[in-house]
C-alpha cells in the first residue's frame, strides 16, 4: 500500500511538473517570456496579452488606445514613421486604463520612444478613475510570482490560450500578426450606422456649456490620465489623436443639447496638452469629407481600418497638428461648421 501510495504521488507531481514546463514553454499571454519562434500564438484576448507584449517584445513604439486604434497596422506605422511598433488596444476603455497600461510599459522598456494614443471624444466628459471592466486577471500585472498559479492553472488559460497554440504549432499556422490582432472588419454605411443609431425624435434644449464641477472633472481627467503620465516621459514622444467620429455622433451630441458641452471639454484637453512639450496634438474633425460619409463607418463612433491608414498617414506628414499658434483657429471653424450643420439631411437618404 505505502509503495502503491508513493507511484501514485509521484505520478501526480511528475505530470504536474510536466504541465508546468509545458504552459511556462507556450506561455499564450507572454508573462514570463518573449515568444519563441518555435511556437505559434494566437493573439487575441487583449486585457490577458498586452501586458505580455510590454515586458518581454521588442519595440521603441506602441500604438494604443480603444477599438477605434483596432484596426491599425504596426507594419504601415513601421514604414511610414520608421519604428518597431507593437500594438496593444483595450475595446471600451477608460483613459485610466490606457494611461496605467502606458505607465507599465514605459517603467519596463527604455527604449520606448513613440506612443500613437487615441483620445476618445466621448470619453472627455468622465470621470477620471471611470472603468467599466471588472474581473481584470491582475495577477498577470504585478511583479508577484505566487499569484502567478491563477495563471498557470487556470483551466480558461489552457483551453483558450495553451491548446489553440499548440494546434496552430502542431499544423505549422502563423502566429497572430500585430496587423491582425484585435483588428475588425464589418459591413459599414448608412445602413448599418443607423441600425445602431438610437436618435432623440425631440431634440434637447442645448446647455450652455460646462458647470464649474465639470471643469475640475474634465481638468482632472485629462491631468491624471494624460498630463502627468507624458511629463514623466519627457524623451518619449506621445502622438495624441482626437478620434473622427461621423455626423451621426455629432449629430447624437446636438440632440441631446450636449454638444457645447463637449465643445469646451476639448478646449480644456487641447490647452492642457499643447503645454506639454512632447505631445504632438491632432485634429481630423475637420476631415469633413471622410465625417460626413457614413460608407466609412460601422456605426456612429467606429471608422473602418482604411481611415486607420489615413491617419498614420496624417500623422507622418503632421497633417492635422495642433499648435499653440493654431489651435483657437481650428477650434473656432470646428464650433461654427458643427453647431450650424443641418443635421437633419443625414435622415433624408442613405
Amino acid at each position: 500500500m505505502k509503495k502503491w501510495f508513493i507511484s501514485c504521488i509521484s505520478v501526480l507531481l511528475g505530470t504536474i511538473l510536466f504541465m508546468i514546463l509545458i504552459f511556462w514553454v507556450v506561455d499564450p499571454y507572454f508573462h514570463f517570456h518573449k515568444p519563441f519562434s518555435f511556437i505559434s500564438y494566437r493573439m487575441y484576448d487583449e486585457r490577458y496579452t498586452n501586458d505580455g507584449i510590454s515586458r518581454h517584445f521588442d519595440y521603441d513604439t506602441i500604438i494604443t488606445g480603444t477599438s477605434m486604434a483596432q484596426n491599425f497596422k504596426t507594419s504601415e506605422a513601421n514604414a511610414l514613421l520608421g519604428v518597431n511598433a507593437v500594438k496593444e488596444t483595450f475595446s471600451g476603455a477608460g483613459y485610466k486604463e490606457l494611461s496605467q497600461n502606458l505607465e507599465r510599459a514605459l517603467k519596463r522598456n527604455d527604449k520606448l520612444k513613440t506612443v500613437i494614443w487615441t483620445m476618445d471624444s466621448n470619453a472627455l466628459l468622465r470621470d477620471k478613475d471611470y472603468d467599466q471592466y471588472e474581473g481584470y486577471p491582475t495577477y498577470l500585472y504585478d511583479d508577484n510570482p505566487w499569484n502567478d498559479v491563477a495563471y498557470i492553472f487556470n483551466k480558461n488559460v489552457w483551453y483558450h490560450g495553451v491548446i489553440p497554440d499548440i494546434i496552430m504549432t502542431l499544423k505549422g499556422d502563423k502566429s497572430t500578426s500585430f496587423d491582425e490582432y484585435s483588428s475588425w472588419d464589418k459591413e459599414m454605411g448608412y445602413k448599418y450606422v443607423m441600425q445602431s443609431y438610437n436618435r432623440w425624435e425631440q431634440k434637447a434644449e442645448t446647455a450652455p456649456g460646462l458647470t464649474k464641477e465639470d471643469v475640475e472633472m474634465v481638468t482632472a481627467n485629462i491631468k491624471q490620465n494624460f498630463v502627468d503620465l507624458v511629463n514623466q516621459y519627457p524623451d518619449t514622444t506621445f502622438h495624441i489623436f482626437y478620434t473622427p467620429y461621423s455626423i451621426c455622433w455629432w449629430d447624437f451630441m446636438n440632440q441631446e443639447g450636449m454638444i457645447n458641452y463637449y465643445f469646451e471639454a476639448e478646449l480644456i484637453a487641447t490647452e492642457l496638452l499643447l503645454d506639454c512639450p512632447n505631445v504632438r496634438l491632432y485634429n481630423f474633425h475637420d476631415k469633413y469629407d471622410i465625417i460626413t460619409n457614413l460608407d466609412n463607418y460601422r456605426d456612429k463612433e467606429h471608422y473602418g481600418a482604411h481611415i486607420n491608414s489615413m491617419i498614420l498617414k496624417w500623422i507622418s506628414q503632421e497633417d492635422g497638428l495642433v499648435t499653440k499658434e493654431n489651435y483657437m483657429e481650428l477650434f473656432e471653424k470646428e464650433k461654427e461648421y458643427y453647431l450650424n450643420y443641418d443635421y437633419e439631411s443625414i435622415f433624408v437618404e442613405g
